[in-house]
């Protein structure tokens, strides 16, 4: 592991509450397009949102009927998260969580969401294969990340190979789900102030064969 890399994994808790104690909200209060336009794959019932930050995801979701929980290292995120989805009338459980050894529980959940949630290699690929095992058959995953050409654009996103994860990598970490949507494009990402521009990214939509 690079220094930096380790930098960045042991700071990161002090990192994102820093980022988000800044007034607004980073990535915005609108929900992350590629999940809006396929969260109707989602089951209705328990979502769980990896990395949820400020809540503009798990907001969306709960305002269309789902028991959604957030998982984020950021005390400060989740707090701005519960915030939100009390300004809107809706209600969601936050968790304050470290994801290297976050647990998912086998068959709990009709959908698990994970918006830009970029992890180190090992710790992303256990975290995965705990998240095909964790839907309930018929449940959905959906995963939006940056590529590793991300970092020609400067767009937004981690700036290093480690934390960006490939379509070929995430086949392989997804195993037991068909991939009812799985492409590598370049697209305009407009989520607040720190994602906007053209970006490249993969997005994906894994369910869970029903039994």
């Amino acid at each position: 592991m690079h220094h930096g890399v380790q930098q960045i994994v042991t700071s990161s808790s002090d990192v994102w509450d820093a980022r988000y104690s800044k007034p607004g909200y980073a990535y915005g209060t609108t929900p992350n397009a590629f999940l809006r336009a396929v969260a109707h794959h989602i089951p209705g019932g328990r979502v769980l949102s990896l990395g949820e930050g400020e809540g503009r995801n798990a907001v969306y979701l709960a305002r269309k009927g789902h028991q959604v929980h957030a998982v984020d290292a950021s005390r400060v995120g989740l707090e701005k998260a519960s915030r939100l989805a009390a300004a809107a009338g809706l209600s969601i459980t936050t968790e304050v969580t470290d994801l290297s050894d976050y647990v998912i529980e086998p068959d709990s959940r009709d959908g698990i969401v994970s918006i830009f949630c970029h992890l180190l290699p090992d710790i992303r690929t256990r975290l995965h294969k705990a998240a095909a095992a964790g839907l309930r058959p018929g449940g959905a995953l959906i995963l939006e990340a940056y590529l590793p050409r991300q970092l020609d654009y400067g767009t937004g996103g981690p700036p290093i190979r480690e934390l960006l994860v490939s379509l070929t990598e995430l086949r392989e970490e997804l195993v037991g789900l068909d991939l009812v949507v799985a492409r590598e494009v370049d697209r305009d990402v407009v989520e607040g102030r720190l994602h906007h521009g053209r970006s490249a990214v993969v997005q994906v939509v894994g369910r869970k064969p029903a039994t």
